[in-house]
């Protein structure tokens, strides 16, 4: 198996994002393609400038990201999945909160060594580019709804704009017909009226909640602890929306480490509404009684 990690260590513009590159069912194919695929999508993330934004060094936005190759058409067409993981600091601490924590199965580009990643917004050049424009804008989204209520719409807008000139590509990912999980349906999810509370809950949730919790642990708990309602009203919608499922697999364990030091109201509301929005996991929320 091929490993290939990078770390930004320089000068970067909005994202601080390390790369990953895995071949594990790969053989025959030169592995420096792999290498110089690392070293473009590197460049293509953390060397643009994203948004209009003057980020500062320590305010840029940590993601990690992880592309799997299961299969090599040819010597320069794959198909895998990619993993991207996003990260927020929180006030006062030098903790990391996930924002982001999904896997995209549908992972079809074409590469050749040396290539540039050429993009250019309302256009589609290639899969490669677009599905990494997408989540560099998606992830702007989510960190700045995590700081203003609603404040990640025009990054959001930039990556629909990104689905939009896909359409026509014949590529999986970008289309409703695709399923339900997949790039259309999550920025869908987060541009859809009908479901803005859980928009709502990424800004309480760690800017009234988490934020405050370095200078007032109760308060910032008591404000996640109400902010759960807003994940029970999206349920009682749509108990398999996309986004809902995202969050929630983003945030569990770290809720439950949050609520082992509730009081027990807040232990008691936490594992009614956990248990009752994502069953499949019950189990695992009984782990704040210990």
């Amino acid at each position: 198996m091929l490993l290939i990690l990078v770390a930004v260590k320089g000068f970067s513009q909005d994202l601080y994002c390390t790369i990953q590159i895995q071949t594990p069912k790969i053989q025959g194919v030169d592995p420096t393609i792999f290498e110089s695929l690392k070293q473009s999508i590197y460049d293509f993330m953390n060397n643009r400038k994203w948004s209009g934004y003057n980020f500062k060094t320590e305010e840029r936005i940590e993601c990690t990201m992880v592309l799997t190759i299961d299969q090599a058409i040819s010597s320069d067409e794959f198909k895998g999945t990619l993993n991207i993981v996003q990260q927020r600091p929180v006030f006062n601490t030098d903790y990391q909160t996930p924002l982001l924590n999904m896997v995209d199965k549908d992972i079809h580009i074409r590469y050749t060594p040396n290539q540039n990643m050429e993009y250019a917004d309302n256009t589609f050049s290639s899969n490669l580019t677009s599905i990494f424009a997408f989540y560099a804008y998606t992830m702007l989204g989510m960190d700045f709804d995590s700081f203003e209520e609603q404040g990640g719409t025009p990054y959001f807008q930039k990556a629909k704009d990104v689905v939009t000139a896909a359409q026509n590509s014949n590529e999986k990912g970008w289309g409703s017909f695709d399923g339900t999980k997949n790039r259309y349906s999550l920025i869908e999810n987060l541009l859809n009226s009908s479901f803005n509370d859980l928009r709502t809950f990424n800004y309480r949730y760690h800017r009234l909640g988490l934020d405050v919790m370095s200078k007032d642990v109760m308060k910032g708990r008591a404000e996640i602890n109400k902010s759960l309602k807003l994940l029970k009203n999206i349920y009682n919608k749509r108990p398999g929306l996309y986004l809902l499922q995202i969050i929630i697999e983003a945030k569990r364990d770290e809720m439950i480490n949050i609520f082992k030091e509730g009081d027990p109201a807040e232990k008691s509301n936490f594992l009614e509404i956990m248990k009752d929005i994502d069953p499949a996991n019950g189990s695992k929320y009984n782990r704040v009684m210990r």
